[in-house]
């Protein structure tokens, strides 16, 4: 696996909120069904519903208390790949080296290919194959302009 961080998505009680508020310290977002997204260096930072970003990790009713971390930390970090036999060989690796597999990798709805696990301390890392965000040779993802509507 590279040292690679893709997106990070905060779970949020608001999304508009949350949005106002980055934009009020000079962040740019656009966004998508519910989503919002702010280009930051190679990097996306993601605004989504708390509750929808726990269902997308594979966590229960948004709660993981069976796991060290006691609950949905409300963030996911991302590893995005180019291929979906990437994501299925990430997610086997993560769980022999002791990873839980949360989601195991499937299709997406934004037509893409994804698994999540967590690591030792519950933290959750979603690897993901999406057509729409193409890595850079260094890995590097950057944020396509959406339409508007």
């Amino acid at each position: 696996m590279e040292q690679r961080v893709s997106l990070i998505t905060l779970g949020v009680a608001d999304v508009r909120r949350a949005r106002a508020f980055y934009e009020r310290l000079g962040w740019h977002g656009q966004e998508v069904e519910e989503t919002v997204f702010f280009q930051a260096g190679g990097i996306a930072l993601v605004l989504w519903g708390r509750d929808k970003l726990a269902r997308d990790c594979g966590f229960t009713n948004g709660s993981i208390t069976d796991r060290p971390a006691g609950g949905f930390s409300g963030v996911a970090l991302a590893h995005n790949v180019r291929s979906e036999a990437e994501v299925d060989g990430l997610i086997a690796a993560a769980e022999r080296a002791g990873a839980t597999v949360t989601r195991p990798p499937a299709k997406t709805f934004y037509g893409g290919y994804a698994g999540y696990f967590t690591d030792l301390d519950g933290h959750a890392w979603e690897i993901a194959y999406n057509p729409g965000f193409p890595l850079a040779a260094d890995g590097s993802i950057t944020v396509p302009d959406f339409p508007v509507g």
